[in-house]
């Protein structure tokens, strides 16, 4: 039998801008196109961005090429005589569709080149240059050219090593901008992001590495090697939490500055900041709320009891494909019934190896734990939501009971607080408050996590997105109720963290007081930080860093990336 021809590759032509809105192509994107297909699918068709170390050097060393200065003449206006010299240059063709933001053009003698600035050092590789930077380089010369420019070379400006290079645009050069401006449109017309690069060494320096996640996504896909940890290093930003009814968030500079009647009692620098959680009614002034939203950094607004009422974002993210898939994936029901097996299964076993880990009673807890396990075994082979509604209920109710021989008892030997079971709306015990209340920032972290990575928080497969309650958030939020809130109660009641006089009781009601709130904030976000070794991949996270990992993988699931999502329970 003999072998198939190979299939030429048919350019796609770009369709000019009247009557389409496909925006052009810039030559940056062409540049990460070949560097890496994935990245320019990520930037470009999804619009993620993320700030780097090398991002902000290479902002840094493009800050005078960005400043425009010097004219650059019509083509038919350069005097032979001229020298040129014009900084910060847009050129665009409609024809070849795309548009390129050149750094400097020189000419003399009637011909033109392009100057691009690069940060580091001229690599020492064939051509003194990678090609990625030469196929950039060769999009602004053809874009000289189709404005009537003689441009015969393009010049590589090294900023570290102070070099030049020289690129000649040859034939080959001319193919290879040809096949990556086509080949770039079409795989963006096509919807569907490429695979991530299989133990790439370049996935080490790439900003969004946390992302894309590469060595994750190729480990679920096909199981052949570890992942490396890349993606989930610690995060460096931490969420600022007000509470003082009276305090006044301002901006200064890069700060924000916190005061109560006129008076500074604290501050945040912006660049280390998170995420803005206020309870109650305290004042975000409007240029610290502008420049929040500027910086991505969403502002979460609770009541003075902690209820978790909304939060606000800037523009929001813009991968309006994922939030296409998350929809039609919302209403398959047979997907539904298996994602919502898969939660209630990781909750129940993670419930399961809290009391574990937590029993105080005298007797062993043994007959718990085999009946959660069963509950587990239901759960897992539920055939319709309502049953494994049932069953999630019933395994609730058992892990309630048992909840209270976790508690530890004060020195005189009776319990610390009173419990007789799981109560809410409005909880009527210290212990239910403490679970309501911080069930409530869970809600908030998770709501402010799925929308960071364009995920739609209230459209959910579990939970029905009833009285606009954040659906998707509770789902996502499942498993992780043992893991996160239920413990870091478990550990400021029995650590004395907690006391009685950190409640107020009101027509049976019963709330924290504003101590009662900072001791329980301090005990969750501290549980947010504790890391653990992550379950499948290996690698040690924070739960902090973990629940954007888990956001991500949840995209890609939905995606149809991977084949199924990993979920949380640790032994």
């Amino acid at each position: 039998m003999s072998e198939p021809l190979p299939q030429p590759e048919l350019p796609l032509a770009f369709p000019g801008t009247t009557g389409s809105d496909i925006p052009l192509l810039p030559a940056r994107m062409v540049n990460e196109f070949v560097y890496c297909p994935r990245l320019a699918y990520l930037e470009w068709v999804q619009g993620e961005w993320a700030e780097s170390a090398d991002t902000a050097e290479g902002r840094f060393v493009h800050r005078a090429a960005d400043a425009a200065r010097g004219a650059l003449p019509g083509a038919g206006e350069i005097d032979e005589t001229a020298r040129i010299h014009a900084r910060s240059i847009t050129l665009s063709s409609e024809r070849l569709g795309v548009i390129a933001k050149l750094d400097l053009v020189e000419g003399e003698g009637g011909t033109v080149r392009p100057v691009d600035y690069k940060r580091g050092r001229r690599p020492h590789v064939e051509k003194s240059a990678y090609l990625p930077e030469r196929v950039q380089l060769g999009v602004q010369i053809v874009l000289l050219r189709e404005h009537g420019y003689t441009c015969d070379e393009g010049i590589l400006y090294f900023a570290e090593s102070r070099e030049r290079v020289a690129v000649a645009f040859d034939e080959e050069l001319s193919a290879a901008v040809s096949s990556a401006v086509h080949s770039l449109r079409l795989m963006a017309a096509s919807g569907h992001i490429p695979p991530p690069l299989e133990d790439s060494p370049k996935c080490a320096r790439c900003s969004l590495v946390a992302i894309c996640l590469p060595d994750e996504v190729g480990w679920l896909r096909n199981g052949r090697i570890e992942p490396r940890p890349l993606a989930a290093g610690r995060a460096e930003a931490l969420p600022l939490v007000v509470q003082e009814n009276r305090a006044r968030i301002g901006k200064d500079g890069e700060t924000l500055m916190i005061s109560i009647e006129g008076a500074k009692v604290a501050s945040a620098r912006l660049a280390e900041v998170s995420q803005v959680a206020i309870f109650g009614h305290a004042i975000l002034t409007t240029p610290a709320l502008h420049e929040l939203m500027r910086r991505e950094i969403p502002v979460s607004w609770h009541s003075a009891g902690g209820w978790f009422l909304g939060h606000t974002v800037g523009l929001g993210h813009r991968n309006v494909g994922l939030r296409a898939h998350q929809w039609r994936q919302s209403f398959e029901q047979d997907f539904c019934l298996r994602f919502a097996r898969g939660l209630v299964a990781a909750k129940i076993r993670n419930a399961r190896t809290l009391v574990r880990r937590n029993w105080r009673g005298e007797e062993p807890a043994d007959e718990v734990l085999a009946l959660l396990d069963r509950d587990r075994q239901q759960a897992e082979a539920a055939r319709d939501l309502p049953t494994l509604l049932g069953i999630e209920g019933m395994a609730a109710r058992r892990y309630f009971s048992a909840f209270a021989q976790c508690l530890a008892e004060s020195a005189s030997g009776r319990p610390r607080f009173d419990w007789d079971g799981r109560n809410r709306r409005p909880p009527s015990d210290p212990v239910n408050a403490l679970l309501s209340f911080t069930y409530a920032m869970l809600v908030r972290t998770w709501t402010v996590q799925l929308s960071a990575v364009g995920l739609d928080a209230y459209r959910g497969f579990y939970h029905q997105p009833r009285y606009g309650r954040p659906a998707l958030a509770l789902d996502m939020m499942e498993p992780f109720r043992p893991l996160v809130a239920d413990s870091a109660v478990l550990l400021a009641c029995n650590n004395g963290e907690i006391d009685a006089g950190d409640f107020l009781e009101r027509a049976g009601a019963v709330a924290l007081t504003p101590n009662g709130r900072k001791a329980m904030i301090a005990a969750y976000e501290r549980r947010l930080d504790q890391e653990i070794t992550h379950p499948l991949f290996g690698y040690r996270v924070s739960y902090r860093r973990l629940f954007e990992v888990q956001a991500r993988l949840l995209g890609r699931y939905l995606a149809g990336e991977i084949p199924d999502l990993p979920h949380i329970t640790p032994r």
